[in-house]
């Protein structure tokens, strides 16, 4: 890392916006402040004060810095205001992994984390919300001052007034922060689709998302990551839980790094008709799963085993109820296409309704039980799921979809079709050993946890000071500047 900094990276654009002669001391060099984070990000130390008592006690850490001893303000300020010079420096950094040959451009696996951000959670809701909030703390305020005013006519402990003119006082400061807080921001945030996005007081750009471990408020850092080496070629931090809006963005900055036979890997997350029709306009090669793939591979079929079985102490499913365990289904009536003519467990015949029925796009054969057979059947409890609300039987026999028009096969039909297939399938399964152990490694062995910063832009930042540190690995690993 210190010779890929000091010999092959241009960092004059750190210089010119750190460059302060004409008053003060004189600025940090860019480069030892560089050096020193992305080692410090490497060996899971993202706190400030942390590496700023590196710098003074950790050799390694003093030499990279030259025995400066930078204060730990001006380690934060720096990482905080990396925005797009961190970009300039990605970009060199995957130059030269590419000039290394670690980029193969076969395969690029798009995938997502969700980290928490430094913003609190309990501080969203819409405007609407934080008005309602607002008007309970003035009106709380006015009653605990209203009886504040009557108790001063009797004598008090100093201690109880104290508190409670410090209780009042605390309320009125919050309300009127929040008055504050939506005269500056006027307009509620919107999603995708224009419905109403819930606003942070705290960081307004950051999302209350839900994952694996609970609701948690922060943004969801995207990485694609090539198939050879496990080079991370892009890396985008946005506010949003939703994976199938960071598709696009993140398939438009790999433009350029394309070639004519990369396949582009996601899992289901980022599946949906949009995503494949602009993919296609795109002539993006691209292999995205569904939901379901899995239910559709044989080779998962046993996955169920595998599960965790479900605490009954938590487990609030509907259970059960025995009529439907028992009920009659279609199955257990005579059907003869034939003849059109349908039995009921009971032997009563049913009446045909109808030529042909279309129920949801399939037609099929629809019977009817007269109330003379139905109303004294002794089988009437386990023909009907309601036997006291309904009075005759219906059972619809479906023959296949009806369409009138043939339909163009939509881009997931031809998606699912492909991921059947055996190169479909070869090609997608590669996907999960070249993004996971990415995450892995950031996630556990770097030691992120969290985004410690606030705002799409310096998040994005520190996404990709990590990211760097993957790639900067991978070049050490591979023999770079041995």
């Amino acid at each position: 890392m210190n010779h890929l900094l000091e010999h092959e990276l241009d960092l004059a654009h750190f210089d010119a916006r750190f460059r302060n002669d004409d008053a003060g001391a004189p600025a940090y060099p860019p480069a030892m402040l560089l050096k020193v984070v992305l080692f410090a990000y490497s060996q899971g130390s993202v706190s400030s004060r942390t590496i700023e008592r590196a710098c003074q006690e950790h050799v390694t850490f003093i030499a990279l810095s030259g025995d400066t001893r930078p204060h730990f303000t001006t380690i934060a300020h720096f990482v905080s205001t990396l925005g797009a010079d961190i970009a300039h420096v990605f970009a060199a950094v995957l130059t030269i992994c590419d000039r290394e040959g670690l980029i193969g451009r076969e395969m690029f696996a798009i995938d997502g984390v969700k980290l928490p951000s430094n913003a609190s959670k309990h501080r969203s809701g819409t405007r609407a919300d934080f008005a309602r909030q607002a008007t309970k703390m003035e009106a709380a305020a006015q009653a605990m001052l209203a009886r504040h005013r009557e108790a001063d006519a009797r004598p008090v402990e100093p201690d109880i007034a104290a508190k409670a003119a410090i209780r009042i006082e605390r309320l009125t400061r919050d309300a009127a922060a929040m008055r504050d807080w939506l005269a500056a921001h006027p307009d509620d945030r919107r999603g995708p689709k224009g419905t109403i996005r819930k606003s942070n007081r705290t960081d307004n750009e950051s999302a209350k998302m839900a994952t694996g471990k609970g609701v948690i408020q922060g943004y969801t850092g995207v990485a694609a990551v090539d198939g050879k080496h496990q080079i991370i070629v892009e890396a985008q931090a946005h506010g949003t839980g939703s994976e199938q809006a960071l598709l696009l963005p993140v398939v438009a900055a790999l433009h350029p790094v394309l070639a004519a036979h990369t396949v582009i890997t996601a899992d289901a997350g980022y599946h949906s008709e949009a995503n494949l029709k602009a993919l296609a306009q795109l002539e993006v090669d691209a292999l995205i799963a569904d939901n379901a793939m899995r239910k559709r591979d044989a080779r998962f079929a046993t996955q169920a085993r595998h599960q965790q079985a479900p605490d009954p102490l938590h487990d609030k499913s509907r259970l059960t109820s025995p009529s439907d365990t028992t009920v009659y289904q279609p199955r257990d009536f005579i059907y003869d296409a034939a003849a059109r003519t349908c039995v009921c467990p009971a032997g009563k015949s049913l009446y045909r309704k109808g030529s042909a029925n279309v129920t949801n796009g399939y037609v099929g054969a629809h019977f009817r039980g007269a109330k003379r057979d139905c109303v004294p059947c002794p089988l009437r409890t386990r023909c009907l799921r309601t036997p006291e609300a309904t009075a005759v039987r219906n059972v619809v026999f479906f023959h296949g979809r009806v369409s009138p028009t043939p339909k163009p096969e939509s881009h997931t039909a031809r998606m699912k079709r492909r991921l059947a297939s055996p190169t479909g399938r070869a090609q997608y399964g590669q996907r999960f050993g070249a993004v996971e152990p990415v995450f892995g490694n950031l996630c556990h062995n770097k030691g992120l946890d969290r985004f410690t910063l606030r705002g799409r832009t310096k998040v994005d930042g520190q996404w990709k000071l990590f990211c760097l540190v993957q790639n900067i690995e991978k070049l050490a690993h591979h023999g770079y500047a041995a």
